[in-house]
């Protein structure tokens, strides 16, 4: 204590100096208009400089997080940028199949454009409402296909719709083969799974194999011969062992249908007459 007071007394000049000095800028900056602003604009930029350096430095200290934060959203970009790119080339791919692998099938084929108003896929026979009717020359036993392969039939017509049952109804039966082959049985649905039908009555002697595709055999005027309907999942024996069931998981994915088209056949009119004429 002694010591300090020691201290005090010996640089007391200096205090009362320092004391005096800051009486002074008190009274000068408070009481002229000038010195103040001056003081103030001064202040100012040097606790802004202070602010910039202090900002700078705290900013060092939390790259890392920002970092991090950049990383993760980068993560979450690129994923987005796959799921874009996967769907660009289902849609792509969709396009492709129309054009390369039914457009030769389809090249006498009038197509009428037509939108799903209504789908049903809980039952056991299940149909599709379209917006095209009588009015639009759709007629009965006409075919539907979509972008990935073939739809259904047209069963009913009205004006305006038209009533097509589906490939997921238990009545649906249409002679379809296996492309590489040539081997050909007739698809229809069990009323379970909405992704998968089968090919029954294949031959014990036809060379069939996981991962054959499936094409419309042409055996009819309702579809032409090729067009895509699936890909062969399994492979088993029929109930009577006679002859082999192809579980085919269909190309079509009939819970996001939108948009399809009623193929008009050239020649449906003369091979009608033809059946008229034998089956009096």
């Amino acid at each position: 204590m002694r010591n300090l007071l020691e201290f005090l007394m010996r640089y007391s000049h200096c205090f009362l100096f320092v004391l005096l000095e800051v009486v002074c800028c008190v009274l000068l900056f408070r009481f002229n208009n000038y010195q103040g602003s001056v003081y103030f604009s001064s202040a100012n930029r040097v606790c802004g400089t202070l602010y910039d350096i202090s900002g700078d430095i705290t900013g060092y200290f939390h790259l890392k997080a920002v970092n991090d934060t950049l990383t993760d959203r980068n993560l979450d970009l690129e994923h987005e940028v796959a799921t874009l790119r996967a769907t660009l080339a289902e849609l792509t791919a969709d396009s492709i199949l129309t054009d390369s692998m039914s457009r030769a099938a389809l090249a006498d084929y009038r197509r009428i454009k037509a939108h799903v108003v209504n789908n049903t896929l809980d039952r056991a026979d299940n149909f599709i409402t379209i917006d095209r009717g009588s009015a639009d020359g759709i007629r009965p036993e006409m075919g539907v296909v979509s972008g990935k392969g073939i739809v259904g039939i047209v069963g009913k017509t009205a004006s305006r719709h038209s009533l097509v049952i589906s490939l997921l109804n238990s009545q649906s039966n249409i002679s379809c083969k296996i492309k590489n082959s040539g081997y050909f049985g007739y698809l229809r649905w069990d009323g379970h799974d909405v992704r998968y039908t089968y090919l029954r009555d294949m031959p014990r002697h036809a060379e069939c194999h996981k991962g054959d595709t499936i094409v419309t055999s042409g055996y009819s005027s309702i579809f032409p011969e090729g067009l895509f309907v699936g890909v062969v999942e399994d492979i088993a024996d029929s109930n009577d062992g006679l002859s082999y069931l192809l579980k085919v998981r269909l190309a079509t994915d009939f819970g996001r249908l939108r948009d399809v088209r009623v193929i008009v056949s050239p020649v449906q009119a003369d091979i009608d007459s033809l059946a008229v004429t034998t089956n009096p």
